[in-house]
């Protein structure tokens, strides 16, 4: 989420997460990260800042998990996301989850959490929208759902629902060439996975592992094995292993996800998959990005050309939204990300 926004030339003041592996990672790419529990973070002390940025824990909601929703107490995470805004009362908000979200019991879960957002602060306009990383550039079929939030609007925010620019289209464009032979299936495994297959496929069901097409799209990336597996490329035969059959590397799977190849992954191979399965795709939270920024900026000029203004007119909030930096870089809207 960060890269994305700050490529649409946001400026984020302060990060927080708890996963010790995620801090490791994120100070070794940004530099700085508040490591704490999120429940002990009092939001008064914060930097100044426009947009929160966050996103609570989506396996209460996913269709892989147990669904326990908000009895889930990682579910209910959600309740300092709301915290957040009641003291701080931003501008707006962006939030991202797994696509069912906007399903789970029957639509109630997220019927809750609307309103949660809606009646937070002075209150807020919410929009959702589900968003496929495959329209954004990257050949990754990975449906989610992103929530803005606007307090004050002047209307509607409209979500950008793909790129106008091609990007990588497919498998092919983000493998990296001469792969370490650690990455490949030993020919045990690999008949294993083939034996699970068929017997999931003998029950009707559609479990189990999957080559990729190399000019197609891949499945989308999770935190644990299983999305692995789906997500298999054969590239070429060798000796031992003739099937030639292996895993995507850590950086193909940072490629899938929109990451720069300069993005530093300094932990553990199996935390390195797992924070990238649980990251946003770049690219489409530039997209979102953007479209927010251009919304804030034409808030920001009718209030300007705005000398007088009755109750039911639009209120935008008069403090500066805006910080400049030095040189002649663009101005950055301060954020924050949790």
């Amino acid at each position: 989420m960060r890269l994305g926004f700050e490529q649409s030339a946001f400026e984020i003041v302060y990060s927080n997460d708890i996963d010790r592996q995620a801090c490791v990672t994120y100070r070794a790419n940004f530099g700085e990260i508040d490591e704490k529990d999120v429940r002990s973070v009092d939001p008064s002390t914060l930097p100044e800042f426009d947009v929160l940025l966050a996103g609570f824990p989506c396996q209460p909601f996913s269709m892989i998990g147990r669904r326990d929703g908000l009895n889930d107490p990682r579910g209910q995470l959600f309740n300092d996301v709301v915290r957040f805004l009641n003291v701080r009362r931003p501008r707006a908000f962006v939030l991202e989850n797994v696509k069912n979200l906007l399903k789970h019991d029957k639509g109630e879960t997220y019927k809750f959490i609307k309103a949660a957002l809606e009646n937070a602060a002075d209150g807020y306009t919410v929009t959702e929208q589900v968003l496929d990383s495959k329209n954004f550039g990257i050949p990754q079929h990975r449906e989610r759902t992103y929530i803005v939030g606007i307090r004050n609007p002047h209307k509607d925010f409209v979500f950008p629902l793909k790129s106008k620019s091609p990007g990588k289209r497919k498998v092919a464009d983000i493998l990296e060439k001469n792969v370490d032979e650690k990455y490949y299936l030993s020919q045990k495994y690999y008949d294993g996975l083939m034996a699970h297959k068929e017997r999931h496929a003998a029950k009707g069901s559609g479990f189990g592992c999957e080559i990729l097409d190399l000019e197609g799209v891949s499945h989308t990336i999770v935190s644990g094995n299983m999305g692995r597996e789906r997500n298999l490329i054969q590239d070429r035969p060798i000796s031992i292993k003739r099937h030639g059959v292996r895993k995507l590397t850590e950086r193909e799977c940072a490629r899938l996800q929109g990451f720069p190849d300069w993005f530093k992954f300094p932990v553990p191979a199996t935390q390195a998959y797992k924070q990238f399965g649980n990251a946003v795709s770049v690219p489409v939270a530039r997209h979102v990005a953007n479209a927010l920024r251009k919304y804030l900026e034409e808030q920001d000029g009718l209030s300007r050309n705005t000398v007088t203004a009755p109750s039911s007119s639009f209120a935008v909030d008069s403090r500066a939204a805006y910080r400049s930096l030095k040189g002649n870089a663009p101005d950055r809207i301060p954020a924050v990300i949790s």
